[in-house]
């Protein structure tokens, strides 16, 4: 009798186990179809002229405040540093500003060499040279992060990366963190 009792118990377990893992798996099937509804609308910014202009421009000559910079000079502006505030007026940023939705966490454009032309907010890198947000839309490639806080935002949220396209030459990168809660 005793074994019996065991047997349904484990053969409980099982079940509820995998309800379980189907369950998880419908809901990550849904987060990912939002996720990949976003990366449509983030790829059309990206294929948009006047972005590219705006990089290509950084590309060719950046503008004195953007110079220079390293990752150690970068974690030492505030927020409301000049240096910083000169890339939130930038052309890129300004076409950031105009696509800004209550789903972006975050949303930064890098020139070619992964340095910053642009964002809404002050990024934790510089730099995202060597990296796959960077590298991946760089030849060409959508990029999606994992689910995670940011440590720049302090929100959940996912990170997709896509060209800056000059008609098909990818010539820097966007990044726009997508909100977890919003999804």
């Amino acid at each position: 009798m005793k074994r019996n009792h065991l047997t349904r118990l484990l053969q409980f377990a099982v079940a509820g186990a995998i309800f379980s893992a189907a369950s998880v798996s419908a809901q990550d099937a849904a987060m990912q179809a939002k996720i990949d509804a976003k990366k449509t609308e983030i790829a059309a910014w990206g294929k948009d002229p006047g972005l590219a202009a705006a990089v290509k421009a950084f590309n060719a000559a950046k503008p004195d405040f953007a110079q220079g910079i390293t990752q150690a000079d970068w974690d030492g502006l505030s927020i409301v540093d000049a240096k910083v505030r000169s890339f939130q007026n930038t052309d890129a940023a300004k076409f950031l500003k105009s696509k800004k939705a209550d789903w972006v966490a975050e949303a930064f454009v890098s020139c070619a060499d992964g340095t910053k032309a642009g964002f809404l907010q002050k990024t934790s890198g510089f730099s995202h040279k060597g990296k796959p947000k960077h590298d991946d839309p760089m030849a060409g490639k959508v990029w999606q992060g994992k689910m995670e806080r940011d440590d720049s935002t302090g929100m959940e949220q996912v990170q997709v990366g896509v060209p800056v396209l000059d008609g098909t030459t990818p010539v820097g990168s966007l990044v726009v963190g997508i909100r977890a809660d919003k999804l």
